[in-house]
């Protein structure tokens, strides 16, 4: 794909996750509704989740009615053209749910199984994140680039944890480990977001077992552009660990992560 098709799935993708940002903001005004649940009792899907998927779905078919789609809630189709629009109408559901301000919309496109563009909108604040391969990634349009790599032991590392209560206490113990080796760890709820942190240096790398496609198809992009590098590992857990920092730094950083016992 070109890159001026490339840009116009991001043009497209940014002007969707806006209306959808939009949507979600709306309905945080009013009280959240929780429509139901899906792992566990504390995964929790709200209507707007569906509201806000609902409309992505219908603007991105409207705009490109042969494309494929992938959204978290259900939402799928079928395509023609190779490219796949990779949807989570809102990653940082809990966080949505209590007010706390990181959680966004994250829209991917794929060619052929290949990420070309992707936007995050973090829904409470409005910043927009955005790339296209090999273009590099911007914040509100301003270029961003992974922060300098400095020893292990200065590293802020961002992680999250699944909501399955075994899973949490293979990862428990993984932090435990990794913690005194690092300059400190953070956890803020919203992979795609976390991600897009690391893209414009607000930390130095990011790790989870148990990530979906959709949560992390347009910020990992976003974090590449940037310099960062990324990769799915098999996880101690039993379910893959995406493990993301610097290029320069990525190779100690995963030593370290070994070490600790987050990987099988």
């Amino acid at each position: 794909m070109s890159a001026t098709a490339s840009t116009g799935l991001r043009d497209l993708a940014v002007e969707v996750a806006r209306e959808a940002a939009a949507l979600v903001r709306e309905r945080r005004e009013r009280p959240v509704v929780v429509a139901d649940t899906k792992s566990s009792s504390v995964d929790v899907v709200t209507e707007a989740d569906r509201a806000s998927e609902e409309l992505i779905h219908t603007l991105l078919a409207e705009a490109r009615p042969d494309d494929a789609f992938l959204g978290e809630e259900g939402g799928s189709a079928e395509g023609t053209t190779g490219v796949r629009w990779v949807v989570d109408p809102i990653d940082g559901t809990v966080n949505f749910l209590y007010g706390l301000p990181q959680y966004a919309v994250s829209i991917a496109a794929e060619q052929d199984g290949v990420v070309v563009a992707g936007v995050v909108v973090n829904a409470a604040t409005g910043v927009e994140y955005a790339a296209v391969l090999d273009h590099g990634s911007t914040c509100d349009g301003r270029p961003l680039t992974v922060r300098h790599t400095p020893p292990l032991s200065e590293r802020l590392v961002i992680t999250g944890f699944g909501y399955d209560a075994s899973l949490r206490a293979v990862q428990a113990a993984a932090v435990a480990r990794l913690l005194p080796v690092v300059r400190d760890i953070r956890r803020l709820g919203s992979c795609a977001l976390d991600l897009c942190h690391l893209a414009e240096g607000a930390a130095d790398a990011y790790l989870e077992e148990g990530v979906n496609l959709w949560d992390h198809a347009a910020a990992g992009l976003i974090a590449r552009e940037a310099g960062a590098h990324t990769r799915m590992l098999p996880g101690a857990g039993g379910r893959e660990v995406l493990v993301a920092a610097p290029e320069a730094g990525f190779e100690e950083f995963l030593a370290a992560v070994t070490e600790a016992g987050f990987l099988a």
